[in-house]
């Protein structure tokens, strides 16, 4: 069962030079207690879409359904109940918490805000309670961001999503600041809290090996929009859009035998800024003909089951059949 549902997302920025397109007809469906990954380089729209799905960024258009409600749709007053079942973990832990603010505060403040604790003997208890779920010693209650690391930094951003009993929360990168032994620790933490509370991720990331060991299905975005689409196992054995192919062999292996070279891309980026109906990553394709800087490609299902592409020469490139909607 889906619970979150997107259809033809539009998130346009006005610029000086024109609108950009951050998000640009993005179409998905996020299945209950799944993790679905969105990766792709910086700037290809990955924290707008985050952003967008919980509404800190209002979208331009499309609609997007949780658990069967349309929250596009819905006001601001309706839309702050909706707000206790989706969360967000930020990228950068200290950016994202107030330095005057000692951890129990920062924990308790969304507890207080949708007033969830009848009493302070409650407050207190509910905060202890959840800084025993994401390892927090009990000690540091009365510590500042600065005075601690960057892995207990993001677990206060864990702890205060969890504070509202969340059904979805949106994972913005939440280990790219950390170093790798922290980054392993909250990963199992995340993946530890979503056995014990059935939560639904998107985990947005351009780190191809922490999207592979966290997700269920991987969406590969490039400017804005999404080019490939299937199950985690599936990308990784048979990717077909040539840019999902070229984000596969950057990963670094870790053998003397691994004589595959990586696929360097050359040419011009596109610009988001009032883009032309033709694929975005033509100019930079190794692949692409005539019809690929004449045509917007379709997204369409290839090969296997529930394995989409927006491409124009999978067929031809990789062999694999369309199947007919």
């Amino acid at each position: 069962m889906a619970l979150v549902e997107i259809r033809n997302l539009k998130k346009y920025f006005e610029t000086p030079a024109g609108m950009l397109h951050a998000v640009d007809d993005v179409s998905l469906e996020i299945e209950k207690g799944t993790t679905i990954g969105i990766v792709g380089e910086s700037g290809c729209g990955k924290s707008t879409l985050g952003k967008c799905l919980i509404r800190m960024v209002e979208p331009t258009d499309g609609t997007i359904c949780f658990d069967g409600l349309d929250v596009t749709a819905m006001t601001e007053r309706e839309f702050r109940n909706m707000r206790t079942r989706m969360q967000m973990i930020f990228q950068d832990p200290y950016a994202s918490l107030n330095p005057r603010m000692s951890v129990s505060a920062l924990i308790a403040e969304p507890i207080k805000t949708f007033k969830l604790a009848r009493d302070k003997k409650e407050l207190e208890s509910m905060v202890l309670e959840l800084m025993d779920r994401v390892g927090l010693a009990r000690r540091l209650a009365g510590s500042y961001p600065h005075e601690l690391d960057g892995g207990r930094r993001q677990r206060i951003g864990v702890a205060r999503a969890l504070s509202l009993n969340p059904e979805f929360i949106v994972c913005d990168e939440p280990v790219s600041a950390l170093d790798v032994s922290i980054q392993a620790q909250i990963l199992n933490l995340l993946m530890d809290l979503q056995e014990e509370a059935g939560l639904t991720y998107m985990f947005i990331t351009h780190d191809m090996s922490v999207v592979k060991h966290v997700s269920d299905e991987i969406c590969v975005m490039y400017l804005g929009q999404i080019v490939e689409r299937c199950d985690t196992r599936e990308l990784f054995a048979n990717p077909l859009h040539p840019y999902a192919q070229a984000l596969l062999s950057a990963i670094p292996r870790p053998t003397i035998h691994n004589k595959k070279e990586p696929i360097i891309l050359e040419g011009e980026l596109t610009s988001p800024i009032n883009p032309v109906a033709r694929c975005r990553f033509a100019p930079r394709c190794a692949h692409a003909v005539d019809i690929c800087f004449q045509a917007e490609p379709e997204m369409a299902e290839f090969g296997s089951k529930n394995h989409f592409v927006k491409c124009h020469r999978v067929e031809e490139l990789s062999g694999v059949t369309k199947i007919a909607n």
